[in-house]
């Protein structure tokens, strides 16, 4: 059997969607396995153990329907059984459809139901991770019990020093923490950690932010900057190779419970109910509660121009959450 699946879009998605993969090789053993990623996430999916082949999609390269109907096309020869797919976009249903797989599975969106031979309703108020296995369980009539997030990447040696990395960045604003208060909060924590290095990472348009952060730090003998310099196999690396990851809600904090490095992530906007990192051992979700909108799904908060919801963290809080594993 030949099963083709069109992973999602987003870093910290594609890293929830392994639980599916791993659990459509158990339910298919001796299948081979394929996936279609979006170009810039093609090293996460190689992170992915037991695929045959991964196909990188650029819409640069193949832009628009057309140039997802092409994309799917270049894959019929493959002759797949089955096709899973998970973004909830037409342009993604219109790649399954190209292939001409025998079975094409997914959630029926923004009218493209037709175009799939198994079109399944989408759960509600489920996790991620949950939702996308729900698509797997309506298809083969099966419960899935193993919903492991996993990725596999070699543990480098244990780090001479503690080793505290940190993300706070966000592709949505509502979601990142403020230039000021993670000012504060770097001060704090470089000067309760005294024997603690920190390090910092982030995409290469988030560099800038991150420099923000670090001006005129103090400490900065323990500081390290690698914004805008890893690609993503780099990125899981340094996450594995650290004694503890504290993030906002993004993909580096999937990444990090994905490799078992405990993680503390930082909610602003986004529901954790919804979208926190998915295994529960070494995880430590804040949220500072004191606001009547929160959680919203925005991505920019339109109530007080900056997310008031990650202002009003509590520094005490990462402190006791950092102290058990520092």
């Amino acid at each position: 059997m030949k099963i083709l699946i069109r992973l999602p879009n987003w870093l910290g998605d594609v890293v929830m969607s392994t639980a599916f993969v791993n659990a459509v090789r158990e339910l298919y053993p001796g299948a081979q396995i394929d996936v279609i990623i979006k170009k810039e996430l093609t090293g996460i999916a190689l992170l992915m153990p037991g695929l045959n082949a991964v196909h990188s999609f650029s819409k640069n390269d193949y832009n628009g329907l057309s140039g997802a109907y092409k994309f799917g096309k270049k894959l019929r020869a493959e002759k797949f059984d089955l096709f899973f797919n998970l973004p909830s976009s037409l342009s993604s249903i219109v790649i399954a459809w190209a292939t001409r797989s025998k079975h094409r599975i997914g959630f029926g969106a923004e009218g493209g139901s037709f175009l799939l031979t198994s079109s399944l309703k989408k759960p509600l108020k489920q996790h991620r991770v949950d939702e996308y296995v729900s698509l797997l369980e309506q298809y083969s009539g099966k419960k899935i019990e193993n919903r492991e997030v996993r990725l596999e990447v070699e543990k480098p040696g244990i780090p001479i020093k503690d080793w505290v990395l940190i993300n706070f960045n966000s592709e949505a604003s509502s979601r990142r923490m403020p230039i000021d208060k993670a000012k504060g909060l770097l001060n704090l924590l470089t000067n309760t950690f005294k024997e603690v290095s920190f390090t910092f990472v982030g995409s290469k348009k988030e560099a800038d932010f991150v420099n923000k952060i670090i001006d005129g730090a103090e400490n900065t003998d323990r500081l390290q900057n690698f914004a805008g310099k890893t690609d993503l196999i780099t990125l899981a690396n340094l996450i594995s190779g650290s004694t503890v990851v504290l993030t906002t809600d993004s993909g580096p904090a999937h990444l990090a419970n994905s490799v078992n490095t405990p993680t503390i992530v930082l909610f602003g906007a986004g529901d954790e109910h919804n979208t926190a990192p998915y295994n529960k051992q070494f995880l430590t979700v804040i949220r500072a509660g004191k606001l009547e909108c929160e959680p919203c799904v925005r991505n920019t908060c339109k109530l007080y121009g900056i997310p008031k919801c990650m202002e009003l963290i509590d520094g005490l809080e990462i402190i006791n959450a950092l102290s058990l594993y520092l």
